[in-house]
């Protein structure tokens, strides 16, 4: 089933908050330990938003399945064309393609606004759906913070991944933000 990719609305906010509450307290892509309130989902979302960066979700028949964002990496000037992307799929809605298609949809606007890099910052080394889905979209790794979390008992690694969005660094950007 072909989901329908759409930009977030203040509507999307309850289910966004449930599927990631779901991850927070269940997996180890996300290191928060205490699910954020809809309320925080919504100024969360209303932060990338007041950046002009897309909030996008995954629709079927209906309900929201998935969301994927972009949001600066850093808040400094100099980073301004690098943006880092978030992306989590209702738990049983896993390995049907969603995040890849609401992945693909989030690069293709960052690259028409004039992103240049994107980084993923992954949760767990042995989180290999998210590794996997990464690799298949062009990311390569760029680096590993090991232990950096404590989460479910146990540490955690953080990975770093990388990948250029449309010219990257093969000429002068344009201007995003100031």
């Amino acid at each position: 089933m072909t989901p329908l990719i759409r930009h977030c609305l203040d509507t999307d906010v309850p289910a966004i908050t449930a599927i990631y509450g779901h991850h927070v307290l269940h997996g180890t892509g996300s290191f928060e330990i205490i699910p954020p309130t809809t309320q925080e989902m919504a100024d969360r979302r209303q932060a990338v938003l007041d950046n002009d960066l897309p909030y996008l979700i995954a629709e079927i028949n209906g309900q929201t399945v998935g969301y994927a964002y972009a949001n600066l990496f850093r808040p400094r000037l100099a980073y301004r064309h690098t943006l880092e992307n978030s992306v989590y799929v209702h738990h049983q809605m896993g390995r049907q393609g969603l995040a890849r298609a609401l992945m693909a949809e989030l690069m293709s606007h960052c690259e028409q606004m004039g992103g240049r890099q994107m980084i993923a910052l992954i949760g767990d080394s042995n989180n290999a759906s998210s590794i996997g889905l990464h690799l298949a979209l062009g990311f390569q790794h760029a680096g590993l913070m090991r232990s950096s979390g404590w989460k479910h008992g146990r540490w955690l690694d953080t990975v770093l991944m990388q990948r250029r969005l449309g010219p990257g660094d093969a000429t002068t950007p344009t201007i995003i933000g100031q």
